[in-house]
């Protein structure tokens, strides 16, 4: 099986994820401060050089005020 990070479906979920950010209205940089993380994280991500574990995509969603399901729902 091929890696699956360089995938349309994985291009798909970064674009979700960055759409998500911009509709929540922060930026990367408030979003990394509330994951505890730098905002490189949230860059990697959103250009799709990173993956999200699971746990990582659900806090995401969750400090975006996002529906996980229907960005899973938008890569079928």
């Amino acid at each position: 099986m091929k890696k699956t990070i360089h995938s349309k479906e994985s291009a798909k979920l970064s674009a979700a994820l960055r759409a998500a950010r911009e509709a929540a209205g922060m930026t990367q940089q408030q979003l990394a401060e509330e994951l505890d993380k730098p905002q490189s994280f949230v860059a990697k991500y959103e250009l799709g050089e990173r993956r999200l574990d699971v746990i990582e995509f659900l806090k995401i969603t969750r400090l975006l005020k996002a529906n996980p399901a229907k960005i899973l729902k938008s890569l079928l």
